[in-house]
């Protein structure tokens, strides 16, 4: 199964990305913490060139911290600008505010070098649909900003938000490329949330999860649904998770869908527990 997803007003954003990039002075790009590798465009590799870039990890309080130290540490050894974030955390913006000062520094040193008057720094914020983006804009400003919501795609046009006196950001729309050609990428990507649940059946997406978790958290996995390890038989894991949580039709039988749909929302909304679906040892091994 292919996975492809590409609507007009993807593409239609993706051409106001190119032609506004020389408005602004750098460009930062939102992660999945839980799923950085797979949360990250390729195609924005293209676009945004050689301008200068730091990465925000959002949704670290639903990640595996230990994962997350693992990529900032893998950033770091790159010379790559990032932080991970917990928007409901002030200091964790207070961090992203700093680091976004640090790296337009060098651009305004340059305008007041040539005589000119210093000004606010100018950032695009990228990332892909549903990855935190609004609500990151709106701690940042302190105010409601940018449309907020748990579905991918709320952001459909691009707007220059104010944040105090420190900067000028130019929001995006959420941008995903036209396929993804790991198909696996497109399951880590739809077990978060980030692809709408109508694009991969929720029974593939729950499985996929479930054989993840027994490979990587089995202790959550069983403190949860007491389901083990090396329980391979897929229909006995739904009956059991069914029965357990009360997912069941009227004449008594399991009701998979009902299950998947439980199953995805403890992983998203961290019940499941602090759960990340990649490690830095997953891109280094596709170097």
């Amino acid at each position: 199964m292919q996975v492809q997803w590409f609507p007009g007003h993807m593409a239609k954003a993706r051409r106001e990305v190119e032609q506004n990039l020389k408005l602004v002075d750098f460009v930062i790009e939102l992660l999945d913490a839980r799923a950085p590798l797979s949360s990250e465009n390729p195609m924005l590799h293209q676009i945004v060139q050689n301008k200068d870039k730091m990465i925000v990890l959002m949704k670290r309080d639903l990640a595996d911290p230990k994962m997350t130290a693992a990529w900032l540490t893998y950033y770091k050894e790159r010379n790559i600008p990032a932080v991970a974030v917990d928007a409901n955390n002030r200091d964790d913006i207070k961090q992203v505010v700093q680091l976004a000062k640090q790296l337009g520094k060098k651009k305004i040193d340059q305008l007041v070098a040539k005589g000119m008057k210093p000004r606010p720094h100018r950032a695009m914020i990228l990332g892909i649909p549903n990855v935190g983006k609004s609500t990151l804009i709106n701690r940042l400003a302190s105010r409601k900003a940018a449309k907020t919501g748990d579905r991918p795609g709320i952001t459909k046009q691009q707007l220059w938000i104010k944040i105090k006196k420190d900067f000028e950001l130019l929001d995006t729309p959420g941008i995903l490329w036209p396929k993804f050609e790991d198909q696996i990428v497109g399951y880590r990507l739809a077990s978060i949330g980030t692809i709408k649940d109508q694009v991969i059946s929720l029974q593939d997406i729950t499985v996929f999860v479930i054989e993840f978790l027994q490979r990587k958290y089995p202790d959550l996995l069983f403190d949860r649904y007491e389901i083990e390890a090396d329980l391979d038989d897929m229909l006995e894991v739904f009956e059991r998770i069914g029965k357990k949580r009360g997912a069941l039709e009227s004449g008594g039988e399991v009701d998979f869908d009902k299950v998947s749909e439980i199953v995805l929302r403890d992983l998203r909304s961290g019940r499941l527990g602090k759960i990340s679906l990649e490690a830095p040892a997953d891109l280094l091994g596709a170097e």
